[in-house]
């Protein structure tokens, strides 16, 4: 039953940082632009996809290596690694700075158009089902565009994911079969048709509609929250008119009068 969630703590390692990034660039990438249209969408997306790339690559690396432990290996009872950051320290002393980041060229190919999918999907899906804050049926309304928004950004950039995770888990059993992304490229042709790059899609959609419908309504509901908040706060700071007792107006009329001499 645990092998089913072999390589589960780099993911829970990483992806709080992925989404702070992700949605902090993306939100002042936005600002930045200045006019919400769908190609500022697009790039403040694709912008934000880029630079998560640097915690990216290195949690799916230590993921891929995680679940293909001991494959191509004789049996042993002890295990290369203790856990994800094991994982990645051992690369680094053996591979350096460069075997952390294995993959990252094929990260940035599918991760800077994806994301840029993603939050341009979110953008026209929001814009069309009408998720205003009043909608009794809001909430299912954003559910439904994250998690199909989820589902665009994986049919657009699945190919690459192909790629990559071949790459990331070349020189496991210590066996190296590619020596670039091309090769991976011709190699993968050769011997599994055009099919390879639909391999295992199935269950990515499946997993992403749940991932990115919640993620999606989290952070927008969060949002909203803070920024009535935030209006409420400012109301109440404004400075409220003295109203004066009847009392303080007369003896203020009083000694406003001009007094003869």
């Amino acid at each position: 039953m645990l092998g089913l969630y072999k390589g589960i703590g780099s993911p829970m390692m990483g992806l709080t940082f992925i989404n702070a990034i992700v949605f902090g660039v993306q939100g002042n990438a936005m600002r930045k632009l200045g006019r919400d249209t769908p190609l500022n969408q697009f790039l403040a997306g694709a912008a934000a996809g880029a630079i998560q790339c640097v915690i990216c690559c290195p949690m799916e690396l230590a993921k891929t290596r995680m679940q293909m432990q001991g494959t191509g290996e004789k049996k042993s009872k002890k295990k290369l690694y203790k856990n994800s950051l094991d994982c990645l320290v051992r690369i680094y002393r053996k591979e350096g700075f460069k075997g952390i980041n294995r993959g990252m060229v094929t990260t940035l190919l599918r991760e800077t158009p994806g994301f840029g999918v993603y939050f341009l999907a979110y953008d026209m899906l929001t814009r069309s089902l009408g998720c205003e804050p009043e909608d009794p049926y809001m909430i299912p309304k954003l559910l439904f565009a994250g998690g199909m928004s989820g589902i665009a950004s994986w049919l657009s950039t699945y190919p690459v994911d192909v790629i990559k995770s071949r790459l990331q888990a070349d020189g496991v059993g210590g066996v190296n079969k590619y020596s670039s992304i091309m090769d991976c490229v011709r190699q993968s042709l050769q011997k599994e048709g055009y099919r390879v790059f639909t391999r295992g899609l199935t269950s990515t959609l499946l997993r992403a509609f749940p991932v990115n419908a919640t993620t999606f309504a989290t952070v927008t509901l969060f949002l909203m929250y803070m920024r009535q908040g935030e209006e409420c706060s400012m109301q109440n700071s404004e400075p409220q008119p003295v109203q004066l007792q009847p009392l303080q107006q007369q003896t203020l009329q009083q000694q406003t009068q001009p007094t003869s001499m």
